[in-house]
């Protein structure tokens, strides 16, 4: 026993040394050393309680993956928290509760969920996947985010939901919205995958809706390579995510006793009491989160000083640009740098993305842009309202270069000496 805990701590000390030495960075030449959109956020303290993991056999969803559920519940200020195997999964996981019998009030195949018309794929097809319908509306050019008097415009009577998006880590109007959905009588669900530790009125988005889905996705603040979580304050909901989870069975139920004497002829083992899932995360991703977790403050923090840097810097070429700002009584996490190429610009943002990246700059479009627009939505219901024109707008001129705690002041200053050469031209 001695002996094999002495080869542990060897290959602890080896993993250790290791990444001391990858510390040493690699000189960055401007304009030929590449600049990500992401480099990995994890350490020899992630790697060496993933191996504790392997070593120990303890490999799927248990113990290390519980805690890392009451941390991060904790962390954002929620009751409850049901860790996935990806922020699709999550997505996809609160909605099937939303629509599940044994909810008291569930959503029915036709409902209409509003949700904006920028964002990413994956908050656009767990709605379909559920039988509901996908109302798309507008977002504001200065945030991204779904515009709430459109919100307004898209209500019907078949509307049982509001599923807004904090895009890119910047805040939602979430006060306005609860209002919305409190008049109306409406379920929220916080798409957060972008923004852990983002606030709103001084309280931490995903904390505000019946659910909140956050994504820890490898390019994410807070990364488990993938995974992701539900967060509710309801014990309703979250038995049932629980349950829908893995299987619709009972093990991982508060009451999974007393329900079992309902069934005494059944293995409470195997008994099932709902439709369900595969999404477990397995112990190594409960693991990844407790070391990172830790370390999300001081990301954060990098982020936002980057930000800040770039957003000031920009400022000079305000006549071609509509760069984003932190809002008063919010909090911006900065999942990356987003720029809009203004309507009456000289250049195109093609020209300008493609210049970046001549540059080593890695560069995306804003998500999946205007979500109408994809070809995968005419295969499907949907309802849009109006004709989307700030949503067509970002598919077209806007994108986002990568902002992550691997950004260091010679890569944040040659990023702005690439805009200045670039306008230079004009």
């Amino acid at each position: 026993m001695s002996e094999t805990r002495g080869i542990r701590r060897q290959i602890k000390d080896l993993i250790r040394e290791y990444y001391s030495g990858t510390k040493s960075k690699t000189k960055f030449v401007p304009g030929r050393t590449k600049l990500p959109l992401v480099v990995p956020s994890y350490d020899w303290q992630e790697v060496c309680d993933a191996i504790d993991c392997l070593l120990d056999g303890q490999v799927t969803m248990g113990e290390r993956v519980k805690q890392f559920e009451s941390i991060f519940a904790d962390y954002i200020g929620t009751r409850f928290a049901t860790m996935v195997n990806s922020g699709s999964s999550a997505n996809l996981l609160a909605l099937s509760v939303l629509t599940n019998p044994l909810l008291e009030n569930p959503m029915k195949p036709g409902d209409e969920v509003i949700t904006p018309a920028v964002t990413w794929a994956t908050t656009v097809f767990p709605i379909i996947n559920c039988g509901l319908v996908p109302v798309l509306v507008d977002v504001d050019l200065e945030t991204f985010n779904m515009n709430t008097e459109e919100i307004r415009k898209a209500i019907t009577d078949k509307t049982r939901a509001i599923m807004p998006v904090h895009l890119l880590g910047n805040p939602c109007e979430m006060d306005t919205i609860m209002d919305i959905a409190t008049r109306y009588d409406l379920y929220v669900i916080e798409d957060a995958c972008e923004a852990h530790g983002a606030e709103f009125g001084g309280r931490r988005v995903g904390s505000f809706g019946d659910f909140a889905t956050f994504s820890f996705f490898f390019s994410h603040h807070l990364s488990t390579i993938e995974g992701g979580i539900v967060l509710t304050d309801s014990e309703e909901l979250a038995g049932l995510a629980k349950s829908l989870r893995t299987f619709g069975w009972v093990r991982d139920l508060t009451d999974k006793d007393r329900i079992a004497q309902q069934y005494e002829s059944i293995d409470p083992r195997y008994l099932f009491v709902n439709i369900g899932y595969n999404f477990r995360p397995t112990e190594m991703q409960g693991a990844f989160g407790i070391q990172q977790i830790k370390k999300l403050d001081r990301f954060i923090q990098i982020r936002q000083e980057n930000a800040e840097f770039w957003t000031e810097s920009l400022r000079r070429h305000g006549n071609y640009l509509l760069l984003h700002t932190e809002r008063e009584n919010t909090k911006h996490v900065w999942f990356a740098c987003p720029v809009t190429v203004k309507a009456d610009a000289p250049f195109t943002r093609k020209e300008l993305v493609d210049f970046l990246e001549k540059k080593g700059v890695e560069t995306r479009p804003i998500m999946s842009g205007n979500f109408d627009e994809q070809p995968a939505m005419r295969l499907f219901p949907y309802r849009k309202v109006g004709d989307l024109p700030n949503s067509r707008f970002i598919m077209r001129n806007s994108f986002f270069f990568g902002n992550h705690p691997g950004i260091a002041s010679e890569e944040r200053q040659a990023i702005v000496d690439y805009f200045s050469e670039f306008m230079r031209r004009y």
